[in-house]
C-alpha cells in the first residue's frame, strides 16, 4: 500500500477543511434562520407569542428604559398585585409537571413550605445595541477550534447563540447574559443552619466589568476576558479587609482563569487559581462552590450539556421588592420566607449537564433552567455521586430599569441532605446596593490594582 504523503501547502489546507468541519458542528444559523429574530422570535431568540391559555402572554417589548440612574430604593413595578394562587405541599400534585426536581425535594421535606404564584409580566428588555449585536452573533458565532466547552468566537455585545442547536449553546447564552457593561454592587451572604440565628458570613463591595458587554465590543477587540470580578469584603469584622479579582476567559483552552486574593494577616497578593470551579467558598460556610454563583457559572469545560427542551415552569420573577427588604425579614430557619417572593408562570429551557470523560467534579449531574426571554439559569438541581438530589439553587430575577434589562437578582441556595441553605448576593436594602457604572480601569483588575486597594 502506498504511503500518502501532502506537500506542506496541501496539508494545510486540509488543516482548514477539518477546521472549519469542526466548527460546522457548532455553527452559526443561516441567515432565513436568523431573519426570526425580530419577528416570531424576539430579539434574544424567545418565543414572541404567548401560550395557547394566555397565562403567559405575548412579549411586546419589555421595560422601557427609565430617565435617571440607580435609584433607590428600587421600584417594585406590581406591588399592588396579589396572588393568582398559591401551591402547598397539599396542591403539590397538581403543579409538580411545572416545578424542578429541587423544589418538589422541598415540599417534600417541610409541609410547611410554599410558592406564590402572581400574574405573568415579560419585562426582559436590553438596549437596541443588544439586540443588533445578537442579530449578529447569530450568523456569525461558532465554537472555538478547541470545542464549544473550552470557548467560543465570532461573537460579541449580546446573547451568542439566540436560535442553539444545543445544550452547550444554550449554556453559553446563561454566562454571556446581558448584565450592562459594568456595575458596583454591596452584597452580603447569610448562611442558614435550621434554629441556629442566620450568620452573616460574607458582606463586601464588588465591582464587575464585562468587556464582552463593552460599548462597541467586537469579538476582535474584548480581549481574552468576558468577565472581570473585584470583591472587598467589609465585614464580617474578622474578614474586613480580604479581597480577591478573578477574571473568566472566552476559552479556558487558550487562556486559563486567572485570581489573585489579598489576605490582611498576610499584606500580600497571591495567585489563587483555586477560586473557581467546584472548589467550596468559605464566604457561604462551604455549602456553595464557586460555580454555584450566578445559579452556575465559571468555565464549561467539565461537563457536556443537552438540550431537553422548553417547559412551562413557575420560575421567580419580577422580585425587585427582595432588593429592598432587611434580611432578618428574608431569612427563615429552614426556608427563604414564602411570603418575600413571587413565583410566574414563564417558559424555560431545560439543559442537563452531566461529567465530560475524563473530568471530575463534585457534583457530577447538574439541571440548569434557563429563561428563555434572558438566557439566565432560574433553576438549577445538582445530583452528587451517588445520584442523590443535593442541591438546589433559585434565582430571583430583577428588573434594572435604568439598563433596562432583567437580571438574576439574591440566590438562595439549599443544601437539602444537610438542611441548610445560602442566602447570596443579597442587597440588604442598601440604598447603593446595585449601581450601574460606565466601564472601570483596567488596572482595577491586576495583582497590582488589588494590592493598592488592601487597607488592613
Amino acid at each position: 500500500m502506498r504511503e500518502l504523503v501532502l506537500s506542506p501547502r496541501r496539508f494545510g489546507l486540509v488543516c482548514l477543511l477539518m477546521c472549519l468541519l469542526a466548527r460546522a458542528a457548532n455553527a452559526a444559523v443561516p441567515p432565513q434562520e436568523a431573519a426570526r429574530l425580530g419577528a416570531s422570535l424576539t430579539p434574544v431568540g424567545a418565543e414572541r407569542a404567548g401560550n395557547n391559555d394566555g397565562t403567559i402572554p405575548a412579549w411586546t417589548g419589555g421595560i422601557g428604559a427609565v430617565p435617571g440612574q440607580n435609584p433607590a430604593p428600587r421600584p417594585d413595578l406590581f406591588n399592588a398585585e396579589r396572588p393568582l394562587f398559591s401551591i402547598t405541599s397539599t396542591s403539590l400534585p397538581r403543579y409538580a409537571a411545572r416545578l424542578p426536581e429541587g423544589m418538589k425535594a422541598l415540599f417534600a421535606k417541610y409541609l410547611e413550605y410554599r410558592i406564590d404564584v402572581y400574574p405573568t409580566h415579560r419585562t426582559a428588555a436590553a438596549p437596541q445595541a443588544v439586540y443588533d449585536a445578537i442579530l449578529r452573533n447569530a450568523t456569525a458565532a461558532h465554537a472555538a477550534p478547541e470545542g464549544i466547552t473550552s470557548g467560543i468566537e465570532g461573537a460579541a455585545g449580546g446573547i451568542p447563540f439566540p436560535i442553539p442547536h444545543d445544550g452547550a449553546e444554550a449554556a453559553w447564552n446563561h454566562v454571556l447574559g446581558f448584565w450592562g457593561a459594568a456595575r458596583e454592587t454591596r452584597l452580603s451572604t447569610y448562611v442558614v443552619f435550621g434554629a441556629q440565628p442566620p450568620e452573616l458570613t460574607d458582606a463586601r463591595r464588588e465591582v464587575v466589568d464585562f468587556p464582552y458587554y463593552y460599548p462597541g465590543a467586537t469579538a476582535a477587540t474584548i480581549g481574552p476576558y468576558y468577565f472581570k470580578r473585584r470583591e472587598m469584603t467589609v465585614g464580617p469584622p474578622e474578614r474586613a479587609g480580604e479581597a480577591y479579582v478573578a477574571l473568566q476567559p472566552l476559552n479556558v483552552a487558550r487562556d486559563k482563569f486567572t485570581a489573585w486574593q489579598y489576605l490582611p494577616g498576610q499584606r500580600r497578593v497571591r495567585r489563587a487559581p483555586s477560586l473557581s470551579y467546584d472548589t467550596p467558598d468559605p464566604d457561604a460556610s462551604g455549602l456553595e462552590s464557586f460555580d454555584d454563583y450566578y445559579i452556575f457559572s465559571g468555565g464549561l469545560d467539565r461537563y457536556q450539556y443537552r438540550l431537553l427542551g422548553k417547559r412551562e415552569m413557575y420560575v421567580p420573577y419580577n422580585n425587585n421588592r427582595l432588593l429592598n427588604l432587611a434580611p432578618s425579614e428574608v431569612l427563615t430557619p429552614r426556608f427563604a420566607n414564602p411570603d418575600d417572593l413571587r413565583f410566574e408562570l414563564h417558559r424555560v429551557w431545560v439543559i442537563d449537564a452531566t461529567l465530560a470523560p475524563g473530568q471530575r467534579d463534585i457534583v457530577p449531574h447538574r439541571r440548569l433552567y434557563l429563561d428563555e426571554d434572558t438566557w439566565f439559569a432560574v433553576y438549577a438541581d445538582a445530583w452528587d455521586r451517588d445520584g442523590r438530589l443535593w442541591k438546589f439553587s433559585h434565582g430571583s430575577m430583577v428588573a434594572i430599569t435604568e439598563l433596562p434589562a432583567v437580571v438574576l437578582g439574591p440566590q438562595v441556595m439549599y443544601d437539602l441532605q444537610y438542611g441548610a441553605y445560602v442566602f447570596d448576593f443579597s442587597f440588604s436594602s442598601a440604598p447603593d446596593g446595585y449601581r450601574v457604572t460606565a466601564p472601570h480601569p483596567a488596572a482595577i483588575f491586576t495583582a497590582e490594582g488589588l494590592a493598592a486597594a488592601g487597607t488592613r
